[in-house]
C-alpha cells in the first residue's frame, strides 16, 4: 500500500532499522535514531542495487516519488542509476574546481606571498566587489571575450575607467594561468584590447621651478602648524619617498648613527635605503623628544598607535596658500627627480633607484638596496645643500647650481 504524507509524518523509530515500501523499488528507511532516508531498490544487469535519494523532510514524498521516476527512466535507457550519479558528482566537483573563483584564488594563493600586504588586498577585493559575483561559478574555459566585457563594462560603467582597466589585466593573469595549467584554451582578455575607454593620463601636481621651490620651502619653514607635521613637511623634499611611506616612518627602521633609514617599500615589498642628509638629522633630532618614545615617527594627533592621517600634509599644504594643481604630497618625488636630473647632473640609474624604482644592471639583473650607496648619499647631501641654497636666496637671485 502507497505511503501518504500523513503516515510518514507520524512514523516513529523502532528498536530496529524499519523500512516502508511506497512501490515501484521506492521505500522510507527509519532508523532507530529517528533519521529517516529515501531509498530507490531496483536490478541493473541482474544484480540488486539501491541508491540513496535523500532526507526527509528535505526531500518530501512527491520528490522522492520524483527521483524514484527519474531514476527508472534511466535504467530504461539502459543506465545505471548508480554510476550516473557518480559521474555527474565527479563533473560537478570537476566543473567547481575549474570555475573562474576556483582558479583566481588558486592564481592567487600562488602568486600574492610575494606581493605588498596592501596590493594583495586591492586585487582579491577587486576580484570579490567586482568579478565573482557575475563570473565566479561559470567554467573558466567556458568565459568568452563577450561576456568578459560585459563584466567589465559594468566598472566602467560607473565611471572607475582605471579600476575596469586593471580589473581586465588581472584577468588577463588568471586566463594564462588557467592555460598554463590546462583548464582553459585561450586568454579572451586578448581580443578587449581597445574595447575600453582609454585611461587619461595623470601626473601628480609638483613645483620644479628652483624659484618656485625657494618659495615652497620658505613657506614650510614659517608654517605655524603642529611640530609633527611641520617636520613631516620640512622633511618630505629631503627624503622624496612616497607619502605613505613617509607617514609610516617607524623609528626602529632609522639609525640616527650611520644616516640611514632602511625600510620595505609598500609598493613592491622590498628592501630600500634612504641616506639621511644632516639636514635631515636634524629635523629627526628635533622631533624625537616629543615622538621619540612611540612607534611612529610621525603619530597621528588622536592616537600615537597609529600614523599621521594621509590628508594631514595635503591640509597643511593648502592652509600655506599651495593648491592641488600647484603641489601634492607625492610632487616631492617629481621635484627631486627634475632637478637632481637637470640642475645637478646626477646619473639617471642613482635617482631611479633612491626613488625606489626597478633599475636593472647591463644583464638585466635587479640592482641590490645597496647598489651604489656611497654615490646615492653623496647625492643626497647635495640635494639638501641645494634646497638650503634656494631657500634662502632672493627670488630674483636664483640660479640653477650645478654639480661641480
Amino acid at each position: 500500500m502507497p505511503l501518504t504524507v500523513t503516515a510518514v509524518r507520524k512514523l516513529k523509530p523502532k528498536e530496529k532499522t524499519k523500512r516502508y515500501f511506497d512501490g515501484g523499488g521506492l521505500y522510507l528507511e527509519v532508523s532507530p535514531s529517528g533519521g529517516k532516508w529515501w531509498r530507490f531498490k531496483y536490478r541493473f544487469n541482474g544484480k540488486e542495487k539501491r541508491v540513496s535519494l535523500g532526507v526527509h523532510p528535505d526531500v518530501s514524498l512527491a520528490d522522492a516519488r520524483e527521483k524514484r521516476d527519474e531514476a527508472r527512466k534511466l535504467i530504461a535507457k539502459d543506465i545505471d542509476p548508480s554510476e550516473h550519479r557518480k559521474t555527474h558528482k565527479a563533473q560537478k566537483t570537476e566543473r567547481a574546481a575549474n570555475s573562474f573563483e576556483a582558479v583566481t584564488r588558486e592564481w592567487f594563493t600562488k602568486h600574492s606571498p610575494g606581493w605588498a600586504i596592501n596590493h594583495a588586498n586591492r586585487i582579491i577585493r577587486r576580484f570579490e566587489r567586482d568579478l565573482f559575483p557575475w563570473l565566479g561559478d561559470k567554467p573558466i574555459a567556458d568565459i568568452t571575450a563577450p561576456v568578459l566585457l560585459e563584466v567589465i563594462q559594468r566598472i566602467e560603467q560607473r565611471g572607475a575607467i582605471e579600476t575596469a582597466h586593471r580589473a581586465l589585466q588581472n584577468c588577463g593573469q588568471v586566463f594564462r594561468y588557467a592555460i598554463a595549467t590546462q583548464r582553459a584554451e585561450r586568454d579572451p582578455s586578448h581580443d578587449l584590447r581597445g574595447a575600453l575607454t582609454p585611461v587619461k593620463g595623470k601626473h601628480f601636481a609638483s613645483i620644479t621651478d628652483p624659484k618656485h621651490i625657494g618659495e615652497l620651502l620658505r613657506a614650510i619653514e614659517s608654517y605655524e602648524g603642529t611640530l609633527t607635521v611641520r617636520c613631516a613637511l620640512r622633511l618630505a623634499p629631503l627624503v622624496f619617498v612616497r607619502p605613505g611611506e613617509l607617514r609610516h616612518a617607524k623609528w626602529e627602521d632609522i639609525d640616527l648613527d650611520t644616516a640611514e633609514w632602511r625600510y620595505t617599500v609598500s609598493k613592491t615589498n622590498t628592501q630600500h635605503i634612504v641616506p639621511l642628509s644632516k639636514q635631515a638629522i636634524t629635523i629627526l633630532n628635533e622631533l624625537r623628544p616629543l615622538t621619540g618614545n612611540g612607534q611612529y615617527v610621525f603619530p597621528g594627533a588622536r592616537s600615537t598607535q597609529r600614523p599621521m592621517s594621509d590628508n594631514a600634509i595635503l591640509a597643511a599644504l593648502r592652509r600655506m596658500g599651495i593648491n592641488k594643481e600647484e603641489m601634492t604630497g607625492h610632487g616631492f618625488r617629481a621635484m627631486a627627480r627634475t632637478i637632481l636630473d637637470e640642475a645637478l647632473g646626477f646619473r639617471p640609474d642613482y635617482i631611479e633607484h633612491q626613488l625606489a624604482h626597478s633599475v636593472r644592471d647591463p644583464n638585466g639583473r635587479a640592482y641590490n638596496r645597496t647598489a651604489h650607496l656611497i654615490e646615492r648619499k653623496k647625492m643626497m647631501q647635495a640635494w639638501a645643500d641645494y634646497l638650503d641654497q634656494l631657500k634662502l636666496m632672493d627670488s630674483n637671485k636664483v640660479t640653477i647650481l650645478r654639480r661641480a
